[in-house]
């Protein structure tokens, strides 16, 4: 059967059954379901990226997810940071990612100032938000973070402790938490896949302040971070 075909059954079934999933989540508290666009095309974007960065070829996009990585947008509002996830390709002003392919950036939540949270796609479709990592990792962006400066809010922690504890209950996979500015801890680790080595890009978000709140509330979950990481990279 030809990639297309195949992949167009796929979709049908994927996404009946990711529909499924968004409506049964819906009533997790909390979690509000805004789907960006995500057709066949965008789809099968991710498929070719997954084939030239980690030289897998699943059927689908699908992922069990084993980090969960935390970010920021660099965005002072909501709206803004939406529309950033919201085109299929990559739109022409990030040249820094343009080498990558031309799938656009996406995440599975944003989390507005105020707290809201906004489940964007499917939790195990493969998002592209950290390099190295998208195939094992569901991504949190937090609005704000503009110019670098760290002005997450009190509402924003308790949102993101409160999607760990979430997803690392219904995930009995996930077993790692970092932030965005620590992915590079994984370069040597089995969990890193990406076969560039001279795709990298800088990163400070979600910032050290944010990072101890939501680990020292989150801490009986026994997730790895950057410590961890390091160990197990010296076992290999």
């Amino acid at each position: 059967m030809p990639r297309e075909t195949r992949f167009a059954a796929l979709f049908t079934i994927c996404f009946g059954v990711a529909l499924l999933v968004l409506t049964g989540c819906s009533s997790s508290p909390g979690i509000h379901d805004r789907p960006v666009p995500f057709s066949i095309e965008r789809q099968e974007a991710t498929l070719d990226y997954i084939a030239e960065h980690y030289d897998k070829h699943p059927p689908d996009i699908s992922i069990e997810p084993t980090i969960i990585v935390l970010h920021w947008t660099a965005i002072p509002d909501l709206a803004g940071s939406f529309e950033a996830f919201e085109p299929e390709q990559l739109p022409g002003s990030r040249p820094d990612l343009a080498d990558a392919g031309q799938v656009n950036v996406s995440i599975q939540f944003l989390v507005d100032r105020d707290g809201t949270i906004y489940r964007l796609m499917p939790e195990t479709w493969m998002a592209r938000h950290t390099i190295g990592l998208n195939y094992n990792s569901i991504g949190v962006e937090n609005v704000g973070g503009a110019d670098s400066v760290d002005n997450m809010t009190d509402a924003q922690i308790e949102a993101n402790i409160h999607l760990v504890r979430y997803l690392a209950k219904k995930y009995t996979s996930i077993d790692y938490l970092i932030g965005h500015s620590e992915y590079r801890e994984f370069e040597g680790h089995p969990l890193w896949l990406e076969l560039d080595d001279s795709y990298r890009t800088d990163k400070v978000d979600p910032g050290d302040r944010f990072m101890t709140a939501v680990r020292k509330a989150v801490a009986h979950l026994d997730l790895k971070g950057p410590k961890e990481i390091r160990a197990e990279r010296l076992l290999e």
